[in-house]
């Protein structure tokens, strides 16, 4: 089966998926890819549990009314799951089959960087595919925005906050790990907001604990009681931290591992709104005849580049945000 080749008229059925970690807004962008499409005159189908439900046909017919009432919701309405079997040959070949087999025109994948990787690879076997970034982490290289980041950042600043009013109270020195396995990005932006006294994150760190400790000794003495220690996911360990840092302080040390509420909660209106135009987005650059496509906010205008290109890009911190951070930790 012919996928398209660049003309409206060839596409009449288009599937979209969500894969990876969940993220708030992820629900705005499969309702937005929906409503867009119909507009359009085309067929939605819906992939329950990501690559996993499109390997097992895991597929649902949608319609303007499926997705009502879900935009102010977190996760995602359509499931998500890990799908190991998409790092194989094998894996990928029976995807690109089923898609053929089901008359999918085109397929938008919402997620991170590990969902691209997937859909570069169904792209490679004639599927047109269209990514959306959807992650916390903010983790996307092509894109300066990801769906989900401000409604993580704002659920972690809330939760460090109350940390803090605790911490205050006790006069003890606070270590609270937010997410972030291989970007600090969400650290970094609660550092600065919640007025950390450290902020560790890996693309960073150096692993020399006994600088940290050092700098918290030395405020000690200079008669500071609270002390805010933001480490993230990808350092770990806040807990052994915490333990060595009392004993060679004498200060009073906990963790707080905030863990899988970033993730939940209702998307802010900045996701709300991001996601609902990447969600359509993708669907015009269908509807154009594009494909092989990833969606980005790049420069404050919503666009499109190669899946190819956008998997080489590399990011880093904001470094000026980083050096921000560096002045007002105290």
């Amino acid at each position: 089966m012919a996928f398209l080749k660049g003309k409206k008229k060839d596409i009449k059925t288009i599937a979209v998926l969500t894969s990876g970690g969940d993220a708030p807004g992820m629900n705005a962008a499969v309702r937005a890819v929906v409503r867009t499409a119909i507009v359009n005159g085309l067929k939605v189908k819906g992939i329950r549990r990501g690559y996993s439900g499109l390997l097992e046909e895991d597929f649902i017919d949608m319609d303007a009314r499926s997705v009502s009432d879900i935009i102010q919701k977190g996760g995602t309405m359509l499931y998500t799951a890990r799908c190991p079997e998409m790092l194989h040959a094998d894996g990928v070949e029976k995807a690109a089959y089923i898609c053929r087999k089901h008359g999918i025109d085109g397929l938008v994948v919402i997620g991170g960087d590990g969902s691209y990787r997937g859909a570069q690879k169904l792209s490679e076997h004639g599927v047109n595919v269209v990514g959306v970034p959807g992650t916390i982490d903010l983790d996307i290289a092509s894109s300066d925005y990801t769906i989900g980041f401000d409604t993580a950042l704002n659920t972690a600043m809330d939760a460090i906050d109350r940390v803090r009013d605790s911490s205050t109270s006790h006069e003890r020195c606070s270590i609270i790990e937010v997410m972030g396995r291989k970007a600090g990005h969400i650290a970094l932006w609660c550092g600065i907001a919640n007025g950390a006294e450290e902020i560790l994150v890996p693309e960073r760190y150096d692993y020399e604990e006994q600088d940290v400790i050092d700098r918290v000794n030395t405020r000690k003495k200079l008669g500071k009681k609270l002390h805010i220690i933001i480490n993230a996911e990808g350092i770990g360990d806040s807990n052994g931290m915490a333990k060595r840092i009392e004993a060679a302080t004498g200060l009073e040390t906990r963790a707080t591992i905030i863990g899988y509420i970033q993730r939940g909660g209702s998307p802010t209106c900045r996701d709300r709104v991001f996601a609902s135009a990447m969600g359509a987005k993708a669907v015009d650059i269908l509807v154009s005849g594009g494909a092989n496509r990833v969606v980005c906010f790049r420069d404050g205008k919503f666009m499109d580049i190669d899946i190819n290109e956008a998997l080489l890009m590399q990011k880093d911190l904001d470094q000026s945000l980083w050096e921000i951070s560096r002045k007002l930790c105290r």
